[in-house]
């Protein structure tokens, strides 16, 4: 797969490779360079009757859906996955279960990061 982004006329994508991340082999997400929003996909999936967009933190929700589906890859890469994408410090973090985020997505990305990084320690 190229570097290159995919420009769209007033967008500019970029295509992430994240292998198992949260759970397919194949996984990728795309992320809009011009917006600063990363199409999260599953990352932080949560469950109920909820806001489209929220300023406030999606982790703990994330958490909690985790608890409920187990639908995440605890493999060697989460961890390291997640923070290259806090990396990016994208403003909206577009969902596909749940409420959208806008604000400080590093952040909500970093906390989910340690999160899964305690939980896979206790795993050990």
């Amino acid at each position: 797969m190229s570097d290159d982004a995919l420009v769209t006329g007033s967008h500019s994508l970029r295509f992430l490779p994240t292998p198992h991340v949260p759970h397919n082999w194949e996984s990728g997400l795309w992320y809009d360079e011009t917006t600063r929003t990363l199409f999260a996909g599953d990352l932080f999936t949560h469950v109920g009757d909820v806001p489209a967009v929220v300023g406030t933190d999606i982790v703990e929700p994330a958490i909690v859906a985790e608890g409920i589906f187990h639908s995440t890859s605890g493999g060697p890469d989460l961890v390291p996955t997640i923070r290259r994408l806090a990396a990016l410090d994208p403003t909206t973090l577009a969902l596909m279960h749940g409420s959208s985020y806008h604000g400080d997505g590093a952040t909500q990305l970093e906390s989910l990061a340690a999160s899964y990084a305690a939980t896979l320690a206790d795993c050990a």
